[in-house]
């Protein structure tokens, strides 16, 4: 699945990201060499990175 329309992001790039420690949306794209558009995909993105966070 598209996280990021703009950006051609996927979800499985923004998952890694995550368990590579990334930490908002931002750093994920950063971690493909993007940057942030329009930020649409900003809430998603969130939830996404969220559900990597490993559980206590």
């Amino acid at each position: 699945m598209i996280v990021c329309v703009c950006n051609a992001i996927r979800e499985a790039d923004v998952r890694q990201a995550a368990r590579n420690g990334a930490s908002c949306p931002a750093s994920a794209y950063a971690s493909v060499g993007r940057r942030a558009r329009c930020g649409q995909c900003f809430p998603f993105a969130r939830q996404v990175i969220a559900s990597e966070r490993p559980t206590a």
